[in-house]
């Protein structure tokens, strides 16, 4: 739904925005969102709020518009694992190679990979497989096979013993999802709809749309708010394939809080039973779930993106206090919104108020400047600037002046133009992430 832009309460008010304050100023001021679900959990209830729209067809976003949820799908594959063992199907400890068809080889270093290893990014599998060459780089994963994967794990060396580091790893988590599918005789989506979504209920959380999920599907964006297809999945899906609601997660962080009777109890407990160092202070590698200690609190959580969403889902183990936020653009800003909704002293990141400038004055940017051994491309779609360093991509920038340029998609770099008499600019200098200052000559 439309809402007029408001700026957050002063940093000195006692007042705190609301959700609805939030999603604005993420989506209105900060450009970086077409559209926002946020829904949270207290005291038995559900809040739900909307702002912005699905697509370009202005369709209005609910509880049940069904987004892509990324690496939310690990919960739920690790979730899988968890109700194997609890099944004595599966053990933990177990090395994954048992679940795979005879002949197969994994790497090992010390010790073989574990199923537990997989579920807490442990392994030591890179976050992606190095024979992994997508025709589209914007489909990364449509046609990675399970051969390809197969093949490569037979060749690749451990840089680690599996158990002893955190890394992140897509690739870990796909082999996860084949390894149980394998021992199930089921493919994963299979395992996935008849192990949790029915016991759960959960009718909109799926790999293959259903037609009324198609019909409530939010169209995707990437960064430049620009339409972009779903991803697909081959061998990988279970590393971040599924799509799901606002109202279907819901309903699962209900079971996981353990506000929903659930024959899964067990399995959501076991995936908080053990659990590794992470890669930064303060937060642990549970199975599927990050775990953020301190402020005497936990927060479970899971964060989750594709090539034109973001979302995330948490609760907090003290106040049993629950959320999901989902977004139709490819962003990474929305896992502090759930943390504040979980626990409102808990701030959301302040967004950068642009200014709007004369279209005459963006024109005397548009150009092609030479900096060190890269060129700076400007471009000017309608009033709004855009800027392409080297083989980056393009990108958004905002006025803070009529000089002064930033991006969204990170608080560096930065842009200075400067102007000659006639006000057009002759040199811009780029601020980048390495401290560095890059000028480059207008060509």
């Amino acid at each position: 739904m439309a809402i007029a832009s408001a700026p957050f309460p002063a940093p000195e008010s006692d007042a705190k925005p609301t959700p609805r304050d939030i999603l604005i100023e993420r989506i209105e001021v900060g450009c970086k969102s077409v559209g926002m679900v946020a829904l949270t959990l207290h005291d038995g209830h559900r809040e739900l709020v909307t702002c912005g729209r699905s697509g370009s067809d202005g369709v209005a976003l609910d509880g049940d518009t069904v987004f892509e949820i990324g690496s939310i799908t690990k919960v739920f594959t690790a979730l899988l694992l968890a109700d194997m063992v609890v099944r004595r199907e599966a053990a933990l400890n177990e090395p994954v190679a048992a679940l795979l068809p005879a002949g197969t080889r994994m790497p090992e270093r010390g010790k073989p990979i574990t199923l537990l290893d997989l579920a807490t990014h442990t392994s030591g599998l890179p976050r992606v497989a190095g024979n992994s060459k997508p025709s589209d780089p914007a489909n990364p994963y449509a046609g990675y096979s399970a051969e390809q994967m197969l093949a490569f794990l037979a060749s690749y060396e451990l840089p680690r013993e599996p158990g002893t580091h955190y890394e992140y790893s897509n690739l870990g988590f796909g082999l996860l999802g084949h390894a149980l599918a394998a021992r199930a005789a089921k493919p994963y989506e299979a395992l996935v709809v008849g192990q949790i979504c029915a016991p759960l209920g959960l009718g909109d959380t799926r790999i293959t749309l259903t037609p009324s999920m198609k019909a409530r599907r939010a169209q995707g964006h990437d960064v430049n708010l620009s339409p972009v297809p779903d991803w697909e999945f081959l061998s990988l899906e279970a590393t971040g394939a599924l799509r799901s609601t606002a109202n279907d997660l819901a309903t699962f962080l209900e079971a996981a809080i353990g506000r929903r009777p659930s024959p899964l109890q067990e399995a959501f407990a076991l995936l908080l039973s053990t659990r590794r160092p992470a890669d930064r202070p303060g937060v642990e590698s549970a199975l599927g779930w990050l775990v953020a200690t301190g402020r005497r609190d936990e927060i479970v959580y899971k964060t989750g993106g594709t090539g034109g969403t973001r979302a995330c889902i948490g609760w907090s183990r003290n106040s049993l206090r629950g959320a999901a936020v989902l977004s139709n653009t490819d962003w990474h800003a929305v896992d502090d919104i759930v943390f504040h909704l979980i626990n409102p002293e808990l701030p959301v990141k302040p967004e950068r108020h642009a200014v709007a400038l004369d279209p005459a004055r963006l024109d005397g940017l548009v150009g092609r400047y030479k900096a060190h051994d890269f060129v700076i491309v400007v471009t000017r779609q309608g009033n709004r600037l855009f800027a392409k360093s080297g083989d980056y991509p393009m990108f958004e920038i905002f006025a803070a002046s009529e000089t002064e340029f930033f991006y969204r998609v990170a608080d560096e770099p930065r842009l200075t133009f400067e102007l000659g008499p006639d006000g057009r600019a002759t040199a811009a200098v780029m601020h980048a992430e390495d401290r560095k200052d890059y000028r480059g000559l207008r060509l």
